[in-house]
C-alpha cells in the first residue's frame, strides 16, 4: 500500500497509509493529514489513488506544493519522490518502495544516515576529562540537570547546539543560549566549568 513519511528538519513525525481514493492534507483539523503550520494552507493538497498510481494535486495553496524541488500543480508520484510543504518534507513510497520504509520509519534511523555528518564531543576539563561522547542520536544532551545542559542536534545541515540553564555557557568564548548555534570542527564549548571540544570526522 502506498504511504507517506512526514518529517521536519530530518525528524520523522508521522507515517500515513494512502488507503483511500482521496487523502487530503492541510492545516484544518478535518484533513486526513493535518500539518499545523502557518505555511500550510487550510486545504493544501490532495493525494488521489487511480489504480496503482497516485496523483498529487495542489488545491490552490498560498505557498505551493513542491515535488523534488519543483512547483507542482498536479503530478503523478513515483516511489521515492520528496514532496515539500512549507518546512515539512514528505517522502512518498509506493508498494515497490516498501523495502525503503524501515530506513525512514524506524526511530533510530529517522534521518537518512548517508546524508548525516559524523562527530563526537571530547571532554577536555572537569570530572569527565578525557571522555568522548559520539553524537549518534538526533539530540544528545550533555551537562548537569538543574545547572546547565547543552543539547546538540544532529541534522542534514550539520550540528547545532543550544543551552538550557545558567552558568554563562560559551562557544569559543562567546555566550550561547536557547537559540541553536551551528557547530564547526574544533569549536570549544564551556559549560558549568567544564570545557568540551566538538570534533567532526
Amino acid at each position: 500500500m502506498p504511504k507517506m513519511i512526514v518529517s521536519i528538519d530530518g525528524v520523522v513525525i508521522k507515517e500515513v497509509q494512502l488507503a483511500k481514493d482521496r487523502t487530503t492534507m492541510g492545516r484544518r483539523p478535518y484533513n486526513d493529514v493535518v500539518i499545523d503550520n502557518l505555511a500550510v494552507s487550510g486545504e493544501h493538497a490532495v493525494f488521489q489513488l487511480a489504480g496503482d498510481e497516485v496523483y498529487l494535486e495542489d488545491l490552490n495553496s498560498t505557498n505551493g506544493t513542491y515535488v523534488n524541488g519543483k512547483a507542482a500543480k498536479k503530478q503523478l508520484l513515483r516511489s521515492g519522490d520528496t514532496i515539500e510543504v512549507g518546512k515539512y518534507k514528505i517522502k512518498f513510497l509506493s508498494d515497490a518502495g516498501d523495502d525503503v520504509v524501515t530506513k525512514y520509519s524506524a526511530p533510530t534511523a529517522a534521518v537518512e544516515a548517508e546524508e548525516l555528518p559524523q562527530a563526537t564531543i571530547r571532554v577536555i576539563s572537569g570530572a569527565a576529562a578525557g571522555r568522548q561522547v559520539p553524537l549518534t542520536k538526533i539530540v544528545t544532551t550533555i551537562g548537569k540537570p538543574g545547572v546547565a545542559i547543552a543539547a546538540i542536534t544532529r541534522r542534514r545541515g550539520g550540528f547545532f547546539v543550544h543551552v538550557e540553564g545558567g552558568g554563562n555557557p560559551t562557544l569559543n568564548g562567546a555566550s550561547i543560549g536557547a537559540e541553536p548555534v551551528p557547530l564547526q570542527n574544533g569549536d570549544l564549548i564551556e559549560l558549568a566549568g567544564n570545557q568540551m571540544q566538538f570534533v567532526q570526522t
